[in-house]
C-alpha cells in the first residue's frame, strides 16, 4: 500500500509497520481534522484516552477546508502521528472520531462518530456542489435569505422571520438551504442513502427533536452525551478572578469581550452593517481606559482565513489603545470567563457567554444563517441589540444594571452538563468494543493564561481633578479622536513605544514599562533622567516596573517612587498623571512624601505612597 507513496508514514500504521511499532497491538484511534475549528473540539477529548496503552491516537486532516491554514502547525504540536489523508482511508482503524461532516467521510474505514464543532447544530449550510450551495442564505453565497422562519402550526409560526411571515429565503422562496449537523443533504450517503456517521453526538434532546423531524433515517444514530468544552468552561468558573487577573483587570475595571464568528454577516464582517470599524476607536475614545479592560475573540476562521498577521493590522490601533486580541484556541474560554459583558453576534462563543450568564450586547444579529427552530436563533431573536449610533458607555451601564439572563442559552447548551466525559469516554470504548479504564474520565482543565496586562502605546488624553487635600480624580482615553467629555485639567501622556514619535514631544508625561535592571534602557534614574533630556517640553518621566510600582523624575529634579498596596488596583501610570496633576496646580511634593496619595479612577479610590528615591 506504501509503494510510491513516499509521504505515507510507515510507523506507527503502514504496510510493514509491525516490523517498527514498539506497540503494535494498540487499537487506533483516528482524530479527523477538518480545520483549525473542527480540531481544537477533539483536543478536548483527547484526554480521555489519556494513560490507556491500549490505544494508539493518529490524526488525518480532510482537506476539505477552505480554511487549511494553520491545520498542520496544530497537529504538530500535539505530537500526534499525522497520516496523509490518502492514507488514512486506507487504513484500518478501530474508531474515527470528526468534529465537522466535511471531507470524505464515508471513505474511512472504521466506526466513525461525530462531535459538533459550535453549540449544538444551529446554522444553515450548503453542502458544497450541490444545488442549493450558491443560492441566498448559504455560506458560499454569504447573503441573508435562508430558512428564516417555522411551518404553519409549529412553535415559531407567526414569529417575526418565521416562514409564515413571507420573509426572502423561506420554503414559498424555494427549497430551503439545509442545517449543518442535522439534514439529509450532510448525514446521509450520496451513495445508498444511509448515514455517514454511527454515532451523532448531541448536547440536548431538543437537537434530537429537529433531527426527527430533518433526517429521520439518521435519528438511530443519536446519543446524547452533553458538550465537552462548554463542561471545561463551567468546571473552570471557579477561578475567574485568576483570569481576570492574567487579562490584567484590575478592581473596579470592566471586561469587555468583542467576540465576533466568521462570515461576511458577523461582527467583524462587511456584509452587513461593517460596525467594527466605527466601534473600535470609539470604544478606546468613550471608555476610560482604567474602568474598562478590552479584549477581542475572533472566530479562528477569521484567524487563518485572513491570515494572523493580516487580523494584527487590521486591529493595530485597536491594540495600541489596549485591546487584547486572544489567542482562539487556547485563551478564548478563560477570557468569556472572566468578562463582564460581551458585544458579539450569532456566534457559538457569543451563546456560552449567554450561557454563563453574562451580559450580551448583540453588534450583529443576522437570523438569515441560523435554524429558525433553534434556540440560538431564539436568542438572537431576544438579546438585547447595539446601536452603532449611541453612545457605547451608557449601553454598557444599562446592559449591566438591567441584565436579567435568558434562559434559552443555559437550558439548551447541554442537558447534561458535568456529565460529557463519562458518556462519551463509554462511546468511544464501546465503540471500539473494548472496556473502559478503570479511572474517571476526566477532561484537561483550562489553563492559566500568560499575564496580558493592557499597554496603552497610543497616546492617552487625561483628565484630572483635585478633589481633597493629597486626593486625585484621573480618567484616561486612548487616542481620542474628539476631547473627552469631562472636568478638569487635562494633560497628555504618551508611551515610549508609541508608533508617532512627534506625539513625544507634545507629551507632559511619557511613559515606559520594563524591568529595572533592564541594561538596555539603563536603571529607572538614568532612563528618567535621558527622557527628561531628550524631550524639553516633558514635565515628567514614568518608568513603570511592576504592576503596583514606578519610578518618576519630575523636571523639578524630584526622582520619586510610587507604589500602591497588594492587589495594584490602580495603574502605576496613572498614579503618576495624579502626581503631574498635583505638581501642576502648584503644590508640594514634600506633602505627598509625608501622606500620601490617593488616586481615584471610577469609583476606586487607591492609597500610593510617594517615596523619595533611594536606590
Amino acid at each position: 500500500m506504501n509503494e510510491g507513496r513516499s509521504d505515507w508514514i510507515r510507523v506507527p500504521v503502514g504496510d510493514d509497520a509491525s516490523r517498527w511499532t514498539t506497540r503494535g497491538r494498540c487499537r487506533r484511534v483516528l482524530l479527523v481534522v477538518h480545520n483549525v475549528t473542527s480540531a481544537t473540539r477533539l483536543l478536548d477529548i483527547v484526554p480521555l484516552f489519556h494513560d490507556d496503552v491500549r490505544v494508539q491516537l493518529l490524526a488525518s486532516c480532510t482537506g476539505s477546508s477552505p480554511f487549511s491554514s494553520g491545520v498542520a502547525e496544530l497537529l504538530a504540536e500535539t505530537g500526534v502521528p499525522v497520516v496523509p489523508w490518502e492514507q488514512a482511508v486506507h487504513t484500518p482503524v478501530d474508531l474515527a472520531i470528526s468534529a465537522s461532516f466535511g471531507g470524505r467521510l464515508r471513505a474511512l474505514p472504521g466506526t466513525l462518530i461525530v462531535l459538533s464543532h459550535g453549540v449544538g447544530y444551529t446554522k444553515t449550510l450548503a453542502k458544497p456542489g450541490s444545488r442549493e450551495a450558491g443560492k441566498p442564505g448559504s455560506r458560499e453565497a454569504g447573503k441573508p435569505g435562508s430558512r428564516e422562519a417555522g411551518k404553519p402550526g409549529s412553535r415559531e409560526a407567526g414569529k417575526p422571520g418565521s416562514r409564515e411571515a413571507g420573509k426572502p429565503g423561506s420554503r414559498e422562496a424555494g427549497k430551503p438551504v439545509p442545517v449543518f449537523g442535522l439534514s439529509p443533504e450532510w448525514l446521509l450517503s450520496d451513495d445508498d442513502g444511509r448515514p455517514i456517521a454511527d454515532a451523532l453526538v448531541l448536547s440536548h434532546p431538543e437537537q434530537l427533536d429537529r433531527l426527527r423531524t430533518a433526517c429521520p433515517e439518521a435519528a438511530p444514530t443519536a446519543v446524547l452525551a452533553g458538550d465537552p468544552c462548554f463542561d471545561r468552561m463551567l468546571a473552570a468558573t471557579r477561578y475567574r478572578e485568576r483570569f481576570r487577573r492574567a487579562l490584567g483587570v484590575r478592581r473596579g475595571q470592566r471586561l469587555v469581550v468583542l467576540n465576533s464568528t466568521w462570515n461576511p454577516e458577523s461582527l467583524f464582517g462587511d456584509g452587513g452593517d461593517d460596525v467594527l470599524p466605527s466601534l473600535l476607536p470609539r470604544l478606546t475614545a468613550e471608555l476610560p481606559a482604567d474602568e474598562y479592560r478590552l479584549a477581542a475573540v475572533l472566530h479562528p476562521n477569521i484567524w487563518h482565513g485572513h491570515g494572523p498577521g493580516q487580523i494584527r493590522a487590521w486591529l493595530d490601533r485597536a491594540r495600541r489603545g489596549g485591546l487584547t486580541l486572544v489567542d482562539p484556541l487556547e485563551d478564548w474560554r478563560q477570557a468569556v470567563i472572566a468578562a463582564d459583558a460581551v458585544i458579539g453576534d450569532h456566534g457559538s462563543v457569543t451563546y456560552y457567554a449567554a450561557a454563563l450568564g453574562t451580559p450580551v450586547l448583540l453588534g450583529a444579529a443576522p437570523l438569515a444563517g441560523l435554524d429558525p427552530h433553534s434556540p440560538a436563533a431564539d436568542f438572537v431573536r431576544r438579546a438585547p441589540r447595539l446601536d452603532p449610533d449611541a453612545p457605547v458607555r451608557p449601553q454598557l451601564d444599562s446592559l449591566v444594571a438591567r441584565h436579567r439572563p435568558l434562559p434559552g442559552p443555559r437550558e439548551f447548551t447541554t442537558s447534561l452538563p458535568g456529565e460529557s466525559a463519562t458518556r462519551l469516554r463509554r462511546l468511544f470504548y464501546d465503540s471500539m468494543g473494548v472496556p473502559e479504564p478503570s479511572w474517571p474520565a476526566l477532561l484537561e482543565p483550562l489553563p492559566l493564561p500568560r499575564h496580558q496586562p493592557a499597554v496603552h502605546t497610543a497616546p492617552l488624553r487625561v483628565l484630572t481633578r483635585l478633589v481633597g487635600a493629597c486626593d486625585v480624580a484621573v480618567e484616561r482615553y486612548a487616542d481620542p479622536s474628539y476631547a473627552p467629555e469631562g472636568d478638569g485639567e487635562a494633560h497628555t501622556a504618551v508611551h515610549e513605544d508609541t508608533r508617532d514619535p512627534g506625539a513625544l514631544d507634545l507629551a507632559d508625561v511619557i511613559v515606559r514599562h520594563g524591568s529595572p535592571d533592564d541594561p538596555r534602557l539603563g536603571s529607572p534614574p538614568d532612563w528618567t533622567a535621558e527622557v527628561l533630556n531628550l524631550h524639553p517640553h516633558c514635565a515628567l518621566a514614568v518608568y513603570v516596573t511592576g504592576p503596583g510600582d514606578c519610578t518618576v523624575r519630575t523636571r523639578a529634579g524630584d526622582l520619586l517612587r510610587l507604589t500602591s498596596g497588594p492587589g495594584g488596583d490602580v495603574d502605576p501610570a496613572a498614579g503618576a498623571s495624579a502626581l503631574h496633576a498635583w505638581l501642576a496646580a502648584g503644590h508640594p511634593v514634600d506633602k505627598l512624601v509625608a501622606e500620601g496619595l490617593t488616586v481615584r479612577t471610577g469609583a476606586v479610590a487607591q492609597q500610593v505612597t510617594v517615596t523619595e528615591w533611594a536606590g
